[in-house]
This record gives structure tokens, C-alpha cells and sequence, in this order.
């Protein structure tokens, strides 16, 4: 005896481009399609009549239970989207292992199949959208580059003023609220004009971001270290006593000056004059923190540069 003729929807059933799986409430397949079996390997003789579990014992068991049983009881459609869990099956894609992703991404909608007003059983279908993840990735992680390009110096990649003085504001913000210590150094190269005339702007840039980078290597991770402008920097030390900080001003100033600058054959003599202020009850707000460390550095320099002071 002949099978019967496969009827139009079962031929759809079969070659629409996405997943479609039938599970009853014990969570035994009843439909796999041919998507399914193209991507597990599995075909419909091998899974219908078994637990998808059985089939597929690495699949988030607690998780999809309770996702089916929900749709059972309410009779309602349910999603799962690959932002929330990247796939429920690991199915492999085609796109570029530059994609950055394991497995297909998947989403996924639980539907109810009803036979007078019961729900008998629960369509579950399988969407691929690797691709749409790829992109998105793609994308955020082009935001998220951009960002850090517009906090940043474009000379010598450390924080720009904007960038710190958001910081410094939302820091000031804290230490108002709940106390505790908080300082900013201001520092600048001494007679750093004199090393443009005499070597050339090229020369100077080369010193700022030596500069720059030497700096970078003794401060803490949580400090904020950034260009102010021209030659002068800033350092937000959260959580330091004015005594501490000036001890860091110490080590910086020795950083910078321990050894002059190689520019491809060239020794450039640097020192650094550094002012120091601390947040205390009576400084109305974080711009006029800067203010008192700015005074304290044109301190340093009137008293000879190459030292460090402190705003008392």
C-alpha cells in the first residue's frame, strides 16, 4: 500500500528555513522537521516518541521545562530571544569564525497547539540569527570604541579633561555624601616651551606621551590620570588623604625626571612642578578643588619648579 501523499502544509512544514519541534506536556517530541534534523543530525525517526532530553541531554533542562509547562498553563505564547539565552541548541552556523560566536544564535517562540480550549501540545520554533547577532556585536563594540576614543587624548591615550572632570565631579558627588578623602594633583613639564623651540613640536609630543606613559605605570588602578591641556595633567585619587597624595606627587615628579627622553638620538632633560589639593568641609564644589591644586602648582613654580605642593 502506498504512503499517503504529503499534504501541502506538512511540505512547508518541511522546508521553511527555521526550526519547528512539537513537544507534548512530558516533553516527549512529537514533529521534528527537516531544518532539525539538517542541523542536529538527528532525524525524525530517531527523536519523535523519545524526550527531547533523551535526545539532547546538554539542553537546559529546568530552564525550557518550566518555558513549555508555562504555555501549557496559560494557553499563551512565550519567546525566548538569543540577547537573553544565545541559543538552545548547539547547532553550528556558516558564518565567519570572525563572527566571535560558538554556536548558532538562536530565537526561539513557544507556541500552543489547542483542541478545545486545551492546550495539547507546544510548537516550538528555532530561528537563526547569527547573523543579526554578528552585527550587533559588531556594532556595539563600534560604540563602545568610540566612546573610549571621544574620553580619551588623542596624543597621548590617556583620559581628556572631559573625561576627567566627569569623574572628578562624580567622585566629588560621592565624597559629599558619604565622606572620606579624596585629592587631585595637577602637574605640569617645567619650561616645556623651551623644549618645542629648541627641538620642535614634534619632539615636544614625543616628550608628553613619554611622559604620559611613565606616569601610567605608578599610578592605581582606580585613579583617573588625564590631559588637562598643553603640557599640564591631572590625577583624581579617590579615597587618599592630601599626606598620601603628596607622596604619590613625589613619585610621580621622580618618574618623570629620573632619566631624559630619548627622541631618536636626542636627550631631552624633563622635570615636572606638581600641586596638590584635598576635598575638606568648606570647598564649595569640585571645580574649586581644581582652583586650589592649580594655585598650589603655580606654588611649586614660582618656588624654583621640579617639587611638589601642597594646597593648605
Amino acid at each position: 500500500m502506498n504512503a499517503p501523499l504529503p499534504t501541502l502544509s506538512d511540505l512547508v512544514v518541511e522546508r521553511v528555513g527555521f526550526g519547528i519541534f512539537v513537544l507534548d506536556r512530558q516533553m516527549n517530541v512529537l514533529m521534528w522537521n527537516r531544518f532539525m534534523h539538517d542541523h542536529s543530525g538527528l532525524s525524525a525517526q530517531q527523536v519523535v516518541g523519545k524526550s527531547i532530553f533523551a535526545s539532547f541531554p546538554e539542553l537546559p533542562r529546568v530552564w525550557l521545562t518550566r518555558k513549555v509547562e508555562s504555555v501549557f498553563q496559560l494557553g499563551s505564547f512565550a519567546f525566548s530571544s538569543w540577547e537573553q539565552r544565545p541559543y538552545l541548541f548547539r547547532f553550528d552556523h556558516d558564518r565567519p569564525i570572525t563572527g566571535g560566536v560558538d554556536y548558532m544564535q538562536q530565537d526561539c517562540t513557544f507556541m500552543p497547539i489547542m483542541r478545545e480550549r486545551e492546550v495539547e501540545a507546544v510548537c516550538v520554533t528555532v530561528c537563526d540569527v547569527t547573523h543579526v547577532s554578528i552585527v550587533q556585536r559588531e556594532r556595539e563594540e563600534a560604540v563602545a570604541k568610540l566612546q573610549e576614543y571621544a574620553d580619551r587624548d588623542g596624543l597621548t591615550g590617556i583620559a581628556n579633561r572631559r573625561f576627567f572632570e566627569a569623574r572628578l565631579r562624580d567622585e566629588y558627588t560621592r565624597w559629599q555624601r558619604y565622606g572620606g578623602n579624596l585629592s587631585i594633583l595637577l602637574f605640569d613639564l617645567d619650561h616645556f616651551k623651551k623644549i618645542n623651540d629648541q627641538f620642535g613640536h614634534m619632539v615636544g609630543d614625543t616628550v608628553l606621551r613619554e611622559m604620559a606613559r611613565r606616569v601610567s605605570h605608578v599610578v592605581r588602578a582606580q585613579d583617573t590620570f588625564g590631559r588637562f591641556g598643553g603640557e599640564e595633567f591631572a590625577l583624581l585619587l579617590p579615597c587618599t588623604p592630601l599626606e598620601d597624595a603628596m607622596q604619590v606627587a613625589e613619585k610621580i615628579r621622580n618618574t618623570i625626571g629620573e632619566s631624559a627622553v630619548d627622541v631618536q638620538g636626542v636627550n631631552v632633560p624633563v622635570t615636572a612642578s606638581v600641586g596638590g589639593a584635598s576635598a575638606r568641609v568648606g570647598v564649595p564644589a569640585y571645580e574649586a578643588l581644581i582652583n586650589e591644586a592649580d594655585a598650589a602648582l603655580y606654588s611649586a613654580k614660582r618656588q624654583g619648579r621640579n617639587r611638589s605642593v601642597a594646597f593648605i
